[in-house]
């Protein structure tokens, strides 16, 4: 059976890619799956060793993954990775220039075929409450939750190539997926879907201008689409301390598989699945 790696939302922790690199080296998975949220905020710098990391793509992520390359050879899994809404997407075209080096095949809002399976990559997320808006949109409609943010406000770190005015989520996946067959279908989206065990955020009690805030911040769009489409497995993140409150961090949407492996405490949370039968799955804090 071929097992598969998901994580999301390292935000450039040196710690946990470490942890990664290890263990895909160790046990050698057939697919890698990054969920979004991948890089350190724009003006944060790390060290390796005494070295100081000031661009985490060039300096940090390529490398490793090259290195990892080189020494496993023929076992090099197949890696598939997205932006999450704290990544500046002014750094995307690192990511691309990298796929050319077969390190890893870059997802935004677009899908690889790979053998049976239809992998998808969605990075964007329902507004929030946070100034970058490189990846948010709309969700539904042009409604937004209180205490957030539009799309249409905040600063982005490149000009957009879409309306942010009328593009949602929900169009998105609409012309992403059209009319295509779902059953061997792989969805790496950033946000969870609205109300899942996946979605559940530690707003309880918080209010904006005396209104209650939403303690479910996920995409009502991802939601709909996953119940109506039924993938075959769907992968998320964004949401860091829903598991620990909800204690789940899987849920079985009538036939979809859905994971996240978005973690708030400082290990490498990593989800564990086989390809050919996600319900053997596992996560483990490293």
């Amino acid at each position: 059976m071929t097992t598969s790696y998901f994580v999301s939302d390292l935000h450039g922790h040196i710690s946990r890619y470490e942890s990664l690199f290890k263990e895909i080296i160790r046990n050698k998975p057939s697919f890698v799956f990054l969920g979004g949220d991948l890089l350190p905020h724009i003006r944060k710098s790390d060290y390796l060793g005494n070295k100081e990391i000031t661009d985490f793509i060039s300096e940090y992520l390529i490398p490793g993954f090259r290195k990892m390359q080189k020494q496993l050879g023929c076992n090099y899994p197949e890696v598939f990775l997205i932006m999450g809404n704290d990544d500046h997407r002014v750094e995307e075209e690192k990511l691309i220039e990298a796929e050319k080096k077969e390190l890893w095949k870059y997802l935004n809002n677009s899908a690889f075929k790979f053998g049976p399976y239809m992998i998808y990559g969605y990075p964007y997320v329902p507004p929030t409450p946070f100034q970058l808006k490189d990846w948010e949109k709309y969700d539904v409609s042009r409604f937004v939750d209180p205490g957030c943010v539009p799309p249409t406000e905040g600063f982005r770190t490149t000009p957009p190539d879409y309306d942010t005015e009328f593009s949602t989520i929900q169009n998105d996946l609409e012309l992403l997926t059209k009319d295509a067959s779902m059953e061997k279908a792989i969805f790496l989206f950033h946000s969870p879907p609205y109300k899942s065990r996946l979605d559940r955020a530690a707003l309880d009690g918080k209010m904006v201008d005396h209104a209650p805030l939403d303690v479910n911040i996920g995409s009502i769009a991802i939601q709909r689409f996953i119940e109506s489409k039924q993938p075959y497995i769907t992968l998320h993140g964004h949401v860091h301390e829903s598991a620990s409150i909800t204690g789940h961090w899987n849920e079985l949407i009538g036939r979809t598989m859905a994971f996240s492996a978005a973690h708030n405490g400082p290990e490498l949370a990593l989800v564990i699945f086989k390809l050919d039968d996600p319900l053997q799955c596992e996560r483990v804090l490293i």
